[in-house]
């Protein structure tokens, strides 16, 4: 069965839908977990702040380019140590 082009376009607006409601709840988490690390409170340039979230989310890939890290992340929750600061608070930046 062939798809009609409106049809196409319509599926399309609903995943862009899907895709923008997935992104909100992501950033919504991923700025929860900054706020409960204390990043909020640090004075830090967003570029700087942004290279250090890549080397987090690099650590988490385990070099694999897009995993989402729930594979790995289960693997390890058992083995992470409970120090989100002591990489954080580099001594620069901070307030």
């Amino acid at each position: 069965m062939r798809k009609s082009t409106q049809q196409i376009r319509n599926d399309i607006a609903k995943m862009q839908e899907q895709l923008k409601a997935a992104e909100t709840r992501d950033a919504e988490r991923i700025g929860r977990i900054a706020l409960k690390a204390g990043l909020a409170e640090i004075e830090i340039d967003d570029a700087e702040l942004q290279a250090a979230f890549e080397e987090v989310a690099k650590r988490f890939r385990g070099g694999k380019s897009g995993s989402n890290g729930k594979e790995r992340g289960a693997a390890i929750a058992g083995q992470t140590s409970a120090n989100p600061a002591s990489d954080a608070s580099s001594g620069t930046g901070e307030a």
